[in-house]
């Protein structure tokens, strides 16, 4: 039931983030060796978006991709920002010429002393990873990390709702309007989940 819920907390008409929004990576997985920059051989690679809202965050937007190329990048972008906004990154060429966006890109070397680029999205890249790692213990593989993003998306959205029972509510009123998630899909998530973690833990001696 839980996972079924999880797959009810995005709604597919959901309204896009607009403004000035931060957009970057993060990687989930044990460690690797022989890999460099956002290269990666079994870690899980994901692209979060933030709004700024002042000096504050507004909504965020997180998912899970292949690669850090331009394809799959810009793909994110369309789909979760706005056209019109205002879109910050840093210097990967893979973001270079956004289609239909104002496109701020910033190169960390390049910038004074003390100065911290992307901090909302950093931020909260920060929490997401406190959270799988805390109340997860780390145990998520990558066959359920879909799902978990969009559980830590629907509640950080929601961080200031002062009313409990309309979040249930509109969750609930999701859960019906999605497409059923049979039993059996399941079954085979949690199978590609079992011999992803059984081949981790032989590999690495390490906690997934």
């Amino acid at each position: 039931m839980l996972h079924k819920l999880r797959k009810a907390m995005i709604r597919p008409w959901r309204e896009r983030l607009n403004g000035r929004v931060e957009v970057d990576e993060a990687s989930w997985g044990g460690e690797e060796e022989g890999v460099r920059g956002r290269q990666t051989h079994d870690k899980a690679l994901i692209v979060v978006a933030a709004e700024a809202r002042g000096e504050g965050l507004g909504r965020i937007r997180l998912q899970r991709i292949l690669t850090a190329d331009r394809q799959h990048l810009h793909a994110f972008i369309q789909e979760s920002i706005e056209p019109g906004s205002i879109v910050h990154t840093d210097g990967l060429t893979a973001y270079l010429e956004l289609n239909g966006d104002t496109h701020d890109r910033k190169v960390q070397r390049h910038q004074p002393p003390g100065v911290h680029l992307l901090p909302r999205v950093h931020r909260v890249i920060s929490l997401l990873k406190r959270w799988l790692l805390g109340t997860h213990q780390g145990a998520i593989g990558h066959a359920y990390l879909d799902d978990c993003l969009n559980e830590f998306t629907f509640r950080f959205n929601r961080r200031t709702s002062r009313s409990r029972g309309k979040l249930l509510y509109r969750l609930a009123q999701q859960a019906v309007e999605i497409a059923p998630v049979p039993m059996k899909s399941l079954r085979k998530t949690q199978h590609l989940g079992v011999v992803e973690s059984c081949a981790y833990l032989q590999r690495d001696g390490s906690h997934w």
